[in-house]
């Protein structure tokens, strides 16, 4: 899909939920720096240490260089959980609650 992602110059961050993810791991092939299939079989997002974070709306920053793929893992999602959003106000910019 690679297309050109707009960001206006804003920080964005990344958070899955949980209780719609269907464990189809689209976003762990799309940017696995990003996701990871925990052994429950649903996605997380990892922080900055590649540590899995687990916590009910955990978010983790976007980094720049994967930011088209992490678009691109919420735009395929079957399951609509993937949301990113602006650090400074945030308001979703991609996902299922986008403007």
């Amino acid at each position: 899909m690679q297309q050109e992602v707009a960001t206006g110059g804003e920080e964005l961050e990344v958070w899955i939920d949980q209780d719609l993810c269907t464990g189809d791991g689209i976003c762990a092939q799309y940017a696995p720096e990003v996701f990871e299939l925990d052994i429950d079989g649903l996605a997380y997002v990892k922080g900055a240490d590649d540590e899995l974070l687990q916590a009910r709306g955990a978010t983790t920053r976007v980094p720049l260089p994967l930011l088209t793929d992490v678009v691109d893992s919420a735009k395929e999602c079957p399951g609509d959980c993937i949301h990113v959003r602006r650090v400074s106000d945030k308001v979703e910019v991609y996902g299922p609650d986008a403007e």
